[in-house]
């Protein structure tokens, strides 16, 4: 096979969700948006919600239209940017849920969908998305008499347990919120971990279903195998690759395996990165180049037929540390020429 093969698999991506579930200790819903962090959001919604998951979460609205379209009726559909000009067919017709951002949001929502459900973002300090305290106060009489699915906000800084901004946020969201006879909701995977007091109607995990950090006891969920094209002997003084970039200090034997940046593959974890051989791990050398990447392989026993980048001797975060980046961005950047293998 000349393209690598990259395995999702969907058991633990359920496995994960369980056991945040299993640690919220309330509803737990399922962030799908940027298509399941790279891994199919139609597969990885189907088998969630075959698994008894019923809140999902998108960042628009056409991703939430695919979304039912792939799950059918029955769980609800939350779409982050809220009620977007031109959005008032797609939320109907798909069934979507409309997270409100703004006084802006909510008029144009009731006036193009009256009696359509809608939550309500909030902004508790992060900055992002989300009404002002002041815009909340001039409108929450009005909008509480319609219903509201859900009040939510969301945390900055989540993955620092000891971060002040927590308990800054989670205060804030009370001072919002508290005694209202709606669900809420402020935790996402960092947030899930924090207590039960950051818990409070539902969470809504995204990187930790696809394991990533910062849940450390995640079951891992991506493999990515890729072929090797070629080896060849290199002798001390010879380079590899563009540049000159890698000089060989004793014979040396180097792969050349079938994935670059053109398969989401970052140009920027060059020679930090590590590819693995069974057990044994062998260095990226020289630089990632759009198709191809070197290894040099010279103290493996045999002839490697393919190199493991991610599994379960590399996580999504190790291999976004060789390139200063994060989890998020290895697995949502994962090419489509990967030969695509889900295990269910």
């Amino acid at each position: 096979m000349s393209t690598a093969v990259l395995t999702i698999d969907l058991n633990a991506i359920v496995a994960n969700w369980r056991a945040l579930g299993k640690i919220a200790q309330v509803e737990t819903g399922a962030v799908v948006k940027a298509d399941g962090y790279g891994l199919d959001a139609a597969k990885v919604g189907t088998r969630l919600a075959a698994a008894g998951a019923r809140q999902f979460f998108v960042a628009v609205a056409e991703e939430g239209a695919r979304l039912r379209h792939a799950i059918g009726p029955g769980p609800q559909i939350s779409v982050f940017s809220g009620h977007m000009a031109g959005d008032a067919d797609t939320l109907r017709d798909a069934r979507l849920t409309p997270l409100i951002n703004s006084v802006d949001q909510m008029l144009r929502h009731v006036e193009a969908l009256p009696g359509h459900p809608f939550g309500i973002q909030l902004n508790s300090g992060m900055n992002r998305l989300g009404m002002q305290p002041n815009e909340w106060s001039a409108l929450r009489e009005i909008a509480l008499a319609q219903g509201p699915t859900v009040l939510m906000s969301h945390l900055a800084c989540a993955d620092d347990p000891s971060h002040e901004m927590n308990d800054r946020q989670r205060r804030a969201f009370d001072d919002m919120t508290e005694g209202l006879d709606v669900p809420r909701s402020l935790s996402a995977t960092g947030g899930t971990l924090l207590g039960p007091e950051f818990a409070y109607d539902m969470v809504r995990p995204g990187i930790g279903l696809y394991g990533g950090l910062p849940f450390i006891d995640a079951t891992p969920v991506v493999t990515l195998d890729i072929p090797v094209i070629q080896i060849r002997d290199v002798q001390p003084g010879e380079t590899v690759g563009y540049g000159n970039s890698w000089t060989a200090r004793r014979p040396s034997r180097v792969a050349t395996i079938a994935a670059g940046y053109a398969d989401g593959l970052i140009r920027a974890m060059g020679p930090q990165a590590w590819l693995t051989h069974g057990d044994t791990k062998v260095p990226v050398i020289g630089r990632v180049s759009m198709d191809l990447i070197t290894a040099d392989v010279t103290d493996l026993n045999d002839t490697p037929e393919h190199l493991q980048l991610l599994g379960m001797h590399q996580s999504v975060d190790t291999v976004a540390g060789f390139a200063g980046t994060i989890g998020y961005e290895v697995l949502t950047s994962l090419g489509h020429r990967y030969k695509r293998v889900w295990r269910a």
